[in-house]
């Protein structure tokens, strides 16, 4: 029996989190928060791995999540590095040719095409071995009480009818759009009114299929068509349906197959899964209520255009786990107010920017697709390559004068090359650019961020590790401050960069802020340091 197993029907004392819903963002949270030492409780509804694909895609960030909790490697086998996007009209004339960075800015190539049931057994792999994490399934959440200020109830019931109540100091939602946690969470949903009607069939491919699209959208009026690989051989064709069709007839295989015959023949590959899907994009307007919380599709529904929904998730988790884990050891609750706050505009430009590229893709008026189509043709011959979309920097919140993502290179000490998270670690950072900049961080301001953690990461001069000079193997960090006009930065245990500094005297002012915003309520005893990976 786990640390945290009870017989049914029994409460017992409060775990520090309770997780409803262990997709992609549950699987997620609770891994960082176990690595962490938190005793977690994960709620799933489903008996086993749901073991179906639904999303396709994750990004280098993502990916930079999987190498803070040692499973980058693991998740290969499961993916496709992607080169680039395409978007073509009726004809096949190409519209738009995307090409994505290798690396991205956080080390890994920008795009992977992923198979979901494999990153999930990776996952699920990853917190069944963790000590204070257990897993929960075949349960169905009935309720979520904030009995008093210090606990959360979570009551819920087995497959065999069992009550179970879990007691929490905080609960996060992760079920899903359709999830029972949101309704104690209180708010409303704010709906951007984008539906969309789309038959998605996966296949299973059976041999090598020639010149088969691996990432292309079909901008034809008659039909709107996305096709994706979704990790090697699996494929997805998704086609955007009439308001009116019938649901159980596009469903049915001998509707698929003459749908797909342009690209694949029944020779080709196996019809493994059908769904018609409504699109949807909406966004709870309260993420947080007391000890209740929401991340993933629980607070936010977005078009697949941009391929940033698990994506989205999991950045909330990456966002939330710290924070938590910094609540829970007595520095202020207010800390987590700061979570809707940063994450909500970024998931809203992301939502608005998918919507807005889904109409433009889906067109169905042929005049209009037709100037679409010539204005995207002439800025192709005219050389005028597509703006990269860049999202946006993270405001307001635990966030001083910048937001945006740390950039992860290569690095150096005298013994050992790697990326810049493997040496230097991802707890509290101040990376700076030379010894002398540190100079003005008041000695109290200094222990207190070693007491939660922190380190001083200093290029081209003997530091804390091995008693070598990190170097800037890559020039990524050189380039970084260069383009920034800055000499240090001050980096989040999620990666993002609280705050930039021009000289020691800045840097000193920014150490000050931090320190008055995390200053715990309690007192906190000294932390360990945290892993180097």
């Amino acid at each position: 029996m786990s640390a945290f197993a009870q017989p049914p029907g029994a409460e017992r004392k409060a775990v520090d989190v309770a997780i409803v819903g262990s997709g992609p963002t549950g699987m997620a949270l609770a891994a960082l928060l176990g690595r962490q030492g938190r005793s977690v409780v994960v709620l799933e509804r489903y008996t086993g791995l749901y073991n179906l694909p639904r999303a396709a895609a994750f990004d280098d960030e993502t990916m930079r999540t999987f190498q803070k909790l040692g499973v980058a490697e693991k998740m290969l086998p499961g993916t496709n590095v992607q080169r680039g996007y395409v978007w073509v009209n009726g004809d096949d004339e190409v519209l738009l040719d995307i090409e994505f960075d290798n690396p991205g800015r956080c080390g890994w190539p920008a795009q992977y095409m992923m198979y979901q049931p494999h990153l999930e057994s990776v996952l699920d792999e990853l917190i069944t071995s963790l000590p204070t994490v257990e897993i929960r399934r075949g349960m169905t959440v009935e309720s979520v009480d904030q009995q008093d200020g210090d606990d959360v109830v979570v009551r819920a019931t087995d497959v065999e009818g069992g009550e179970h109540l879990v007691r929490a100091h905080y609960v996060v939602g992760c079920d899903g759009g359709n999830g029972i946690v949101r309704q104690f969470a209180g708010g409303e949903l704010d709906d951007y009114g984008f539906f969309e009607n789309w038959l998605v069939c996966d296949f299973q491919l059976d041999r090598d299929v020639p010149d088969l699209p691996t990432f292309r959208q079909v901008c034809d009026p008659a039909e709107p068509i996305a096709i994706v690989n979704i990790g090697p051989r699996f494929h997805r064709f998704s086609f955007r349906l009439e308001s009116g069709a019938n649901r159980e007839e596009v469903v049915h295989p001998d509707k698929v197959w003459p749908r797909v015959a342009t690209y694949l023949t029944p020779e080709d590959a196996e019809l493994v899964r059908v769904a018609n899907y409504t699109f949807r994009s909406c966004i709870a307007t309260q993420w947080r209520h007391g000890r209740i919380l929401l991340a993933g599709d629980a607070a936010h529904q977005m078009p697949p255009f941009l391929a940033q929904g698990m994506v989205s998730g999991i950045r909330d988790a990456r966002n939330l786990a710290w924070k938590l884990d910094m609540v829970l050891a007595g520095h202020p609750d207010s800390l987590l107010d700061t979570y809707q706050a940063e994450r909500e505009p970024h998931v809203r430009y992301i939502t608005e920017k998918a919507i807005e590229l889904g109409r433009v893709q889906t067109m169905r008026d042929t005049a209009l697709a037709a100037e679409r189509d010539a204005q995207m043709i002439a800025a192709r011959k005219a050389n005028q390559k597509p703006d990269k979309l860049q999202y946006p920097a993270l405001s307001g919140g635990l966030i001083a004068n910048h937001g945006d993502i740390f950039p992860q290179g290569l690095v150096s000490t005298s013994s050992t090359t790697a990326l810049f998270d493997e040496i230097a670690g991802t707890g509290w950072l101040v990376v700076a650019d030379g010894p002398q900049v540190l100079s003005d961080i008041a000695e109290g301001d200094r222990t207190a961020f070693i007491e939660i953690g922190g380190r001083e990461v200093i290029f081209g001069l003997t530091s804390m590790f091995d008693g070598a000079p990190v170097s800037d193997t890559a020039g990524v960090y050189t380039r970084w401050f260069a383009a920034h006009e800055c000499v240090a930065a001050i980096v989040r245990p999620d990666g993002y960069v609280f705050g930039i500094a021009r000289d020691a005297a800045e840097l000193g002012t920014l150490a000050k802020e931090l320190v008055a915003a995390i200053t715990p309520v309690a007192p906190v005893p000294p932390r360990p340091l945290a892993p180097t990976a």
